[in-house]
């Protein structure tokens, strides 16, 4: 029986690094500002990651999970201001708004449904499904870019930073969630784990094309 104290100490280092992972958006954010337009950048990714926190922090609150809630909640707020600055700078300002208010229906939905049935293991399958799902979706949208790295030949669109983080982050959420029995937070995660080391080998393959590693965008 793992102690309650591992559980926490991992918990905590998994929130730490959650956090730095959320805080790269604002290299993204710092340069559409500085450029002062998004040009072909594309705000999806941001408004994924806004749907699948404010997923996990209902999660959180279903199973009672302090540090799931936490994270997610700062996520949220994170990836909220992101999308702002994107609707501010997009040159595809609608599309990025329909995008927004898509996803805010969709959780919504999800929040009045959750809030009003009464069979809470029902409820706690539910949104940790839609949780699993998105997170699933999230961690495989950077794989779209990879037809592009094999057909140049060069990783300089892939971010090795961000991509090395959510290898880290996906292996410690993993750990956590088979610690704690609980799928939902083992299965996207660990497909997380899959496709971040699958884009690392990309930085093998091409090692001579690659840049100096310390892009971040």
């Amino acid at each position: 029986m793992v102690s309650t104290e591992i559980k926490d100490a991992l918990a905590t280092t998994a929130s730490i690094c959650t956090v730095l992972q959320f805080l790269a958006g604002v290299l993204v954010c710092k340069k559409i500002i500085k450029n002062g337009t998004t040009g072909n950048n594309s705000a999806l990714a941001f408004v994924t990651c806004y749907t699948s926190c404010l997923l996990w922090m209902r999660y959180g609150m279903l199973i009672e999970d302090r540090f799931i809630l936490l994270v997610n909640l700062f996520g949220t707020i994170l990836q909220a201001s992101y999308v702002y600055i994107f609707i501010l700078y997009s040159v595809q300002r609608v599309k990025t708004i329909r995008q927004i208010a898509a996803a805010t229906c969709f959780l919504a939905i999800v929040y009045f449904y959750s809030f009003y049935e009464e069979d809470r293991v029902l409820v706690t399958k539910y949104v940790g499904f839609l949780s699993c799902t998105v997170t699933v979706l999230f961690f495989a949208s950077p794989l779209m870019m990879l037809a592009h790295v094999v057909k140049v030949k060069s990783t300089e669109s892939l971010p090795f930073p961000i991509i090395m983080a959510s290898l880290i982050v996906s292996c410690q959420w993993f750990t956590y969630g088979y610690l704690l029995d609980d799928h939902f937070i083992q299965i996207p995660n660990f497909f997380g784990c899959v496709l971040s080391a699958f884009q690392l080998c990309f930085f093998l393959v091409y090692r001579n094309d690659q840049s100096d590693g310390s892009q971040l965008i």
